[in-house]
């Protein structure tokens, strides 16, 4: 995890998955993805980097919800997009 207190964490708050079966986009698009990102700021669920589409990061660039987790299963970790770091 990350050694300093990353400001993006208070925008954090608990949220329910907005699309639980997968990417947002992906699924109106017919697009595949490879993982699932799930954002803490408004529970829109979207696809990684590795995915083609990126919706994810799409989605931090466009709102600014920096912090997403993973929303994959056994998976236990978030990540701020704007310091690029675990948090």
């Amino acid at each position: 995890m990350s050694t300093y207190p990353d400001p993006h964490l208070a925008m954090v708050r608990p949220v329910t998955p907005r699309t639980p079966e997968g990417c947002e986009d992906c699924l109106r698009l017919g697009s595949p993805w490879v993982h699932l990102r799930l954002c803490l700021v408004c529970g829109r669920v979207g696809c990684c980097d590795s995915s083609p589409m990126r919706h994810a990061r799409a989605h931090a660039t466009d709102t600014g919800h920096a912090v997403v987790r993973s929303f994959e299963r056994g998976e236990d970790w978030r990540w701020c997009f704007v310091h690029e770091a675990l948090v």
